[in-house]
């Protein structure tokens, strides 16, 4: 690894940290909310634990706090979590040579922040480090914000009093500007936005940004990113040499 490269990495992994705290902020938000919900603090770390997905968990506990059954918060956590699905067919061929172990342990870590922070990097070895990174950084902090907010109560009062509830969409702004840059970021955010802005008249709340996800296939179907641009006309440029010849 030259020097170049330990920065990038290093850049990486600095990042990381300093996202995986900004969740960690939120983490804790979840623990007072799951607790003065009704959940013990060991229910909710073992939800932080075992679950793993933010919009989820506080799905949950927003459904059982309003007085909803158990069906209908785990139908809502699951609507919610489908789009992790979506996460792990673009992350696949970062990991696609790992061993079978390796890539269940990182179906773990496949949320929004570690899909982001690794496409965002260009392809090859470094990508795969921002998703451990970054996988790991929010996992060790959400659950560490878990604890101090479940064990805090209701001493730390309304999440939403201290500006908490705009944690999540602001982190989702910063990393998604990058991906505007390329053709396939601006297709996907279009149609995203398009899917998102018709279903909010016709459906419930959760759904239009669930849905949203779809606008990421127009942008795998019919656009080509820079890389395979540029490696078309390589491949064009060396049959032009090859007819010259």
């Amino acid at each position: 690894m030259d020097a170049g490269e330990r920065r990038s990495v290093g850049r990486v992994r600095r990042d990381s940290w300093v996202l995986g705290a900004a969740i960690g902020v939120f983490g804790a938000s979840f623990g007072v909310l799951a607790t003065t919900s009704g959940l013990t603090a060991a229910q909710a770390c073992l939800m932080s634990l075992v679950v793993f997905t933010g919009a989820s968990q506080f799905a949950v506990v927003g459904v059982l706090a309003a007085g909803g059954s158990l069906g209908s918060a785990f139908g809502s956590a699951l609507l919610l979590a489908a789009r992790n699905a979506a996460y792990g067919v673009a992350l696949a061929p970062v990991l696609a040579e790992r061993s079978l172990g390796r890539r269940l342990r990182a179906a773990h870590l496949v949320i929004d922040e570690s899909t982001a922070m690794a496409t965002a990097q260009p392809a090859g070895p470094l990508r795969e480090s921002a998703f451990w990174a970054t996988g790991l950084a929010v996992f060790v902090c959400w659950n560490l914000g878990t604890l101090v907010g479940a064990l805090a109560g209701s001493a730390i009062g309304d999440p939403r009093a201290l500006g908490l509830d705009a944690a999540f969409p602001a982190g989702f702004v910063a990393l998604a500007v990058p991906h505007l840059r390329g053709r396939q970021g601006r297709v996907a955010a279009a149609f995203g936005a398009a899917i998102a802005v018709a279903l909010i008249p016709l459906t419930p709340a959760g759904v239009p940004i669930v849905a949203a996800a779809l606008g990421i296939v127009p942008a795998v179907l019919f656009t080509r990113t820079a890389e395979e641009d540029r490696e078309a006309g390589e491949d064009g440029d060396a049959d032009d040499e090859d007819t010259a010849a």
